[in-house]
């Protein structure tokens, strides 16, 4: 049965892990609101509104 001289590294090994993946740039999308490129399934930054509601709260 073959077995390891030596410990592998978690640099070595996650150096090797890392080649196979790949990132992807998020989904971005309109706002329906306001019209702002917005990251999908987030409240847009300009005016708050998230999934047909005013997500930020309104101060008192």
């Amino acid at each position: 049965m073959a077995v390891p001289k030596r410990k592998i590294g978690k640099a070595r090994r996650d150096k090797r892990r890392a080649s196979t993946t790949k990132m992807v740039a998020p989904n971005i999308i309109e706002c329906p609101k306001c019209k702002a490129a917005n990251v999908s399934h987030r409240e847009c930054v300009e005016c708050g509104f998230y999934y047909s509601r005013d997500a930020k709260q309104k101060e008192a």
